[in-house]
């Protein structure tokens, strides 16, 4: 961390780099957070509709059990355990590789901070990338939702759509997107670190990867513990 900042690229160098770095994470994955959204959305609403056996409970009801998961917990959490399989392994293994190769160490015989080159535009791509994954996952759950109601015919989507407006608080959303910048920092952080210092050869590239991977998900588990207790 400390090297990132010591002596930064220049701005120009840095923009560039993060810009390049946001693109592919995010792009790359639009795709598996979609699917994942929609999905986990459709099978939560089908599942409490079908656990909805008190006649006294509008099914409206449902709608809104669906969207405060979906907010405080599915969508952060659960997509960011994802984007830690993803997109974590991959900045492990890029930089592993890069070491490995002697890359990064050219890198700094050049006279550039490899740190700040390579690690702080990952860092910094991640957290502006995440939030606005969790926002697509956000609408996406719901959207998948809704269409599990007609699917299935399990209730009027009338009642639905009532539902996800009830008593609805904006800080959820804050609480959510607070969630997935924490969770950014600690997946790129910890996937950057375990790639950047390894050593060894192709097979370390590989057990750095796992490693990365297992570190960002308990990380994540714990961060999301923390958060609820303090700002909940």
């Amino acid at each position: 961390m400390q090297m990132m900042v010591t002596r930064p690229e220049r701005r120009q160098v840095l923009w560039q780099r993060t810009v390049d770095e946001a693109i592919e994470i995010g792009v790359d994955s639009i795709f598996i957070v979609g699917l994942v959204a929609t999905f986990i959305g459709a099978v939560t609403c089908v599942q409490i509709a079908y656990n909805m056996v008190n006649p006294l409970v509008p099914m409206s009801t449902v709608g809104f059990m669906v969207r405060e998961m979906t907010i405080l917990e599915l969508a952060p959490t659960i997509i960011s355990v994802v984007l830690a399989g993803k997109v974590g392994s991959a900045i492990a293994g890029g930089l592993g590789t890069m070491r490995i190769t002697e890359q990064i160490s050219a890198i700094d015989a050049m006279g550039i901070n490899s740190a700040s080159y390579l690690v702080l535009p990952r860092i910094l791509a991640s957290i502006f990338v995440f939030p606005l994954l969790v926002i697509l996952a956000m609408n996406l759950s719901i959207l998948g939702g809704y269409v599990a109601t007609q699917l299935a015919g399990v209730m009027p989507g009338a009642d639905y759509i009532e539902g996800i407006r009830y008593a609805f608080k904006p800080y959820t959303v804050l609480f959510s997107l607070i969630k997935s910048v924490v969770f950014a920092f600690l997946v790129s952080a910890i996937s950057s670190y375990k790639g950047y210092t390894l050593k060894g050869g192709a097979l370390e590239v590989g057990k750095a990867s796992t490693a990365a991977v297992t570190n960002s998900i308990i990380s994540i588990l714990l961060a999301d513990y923390a958060l609820a207790s303090i700002l909940l």
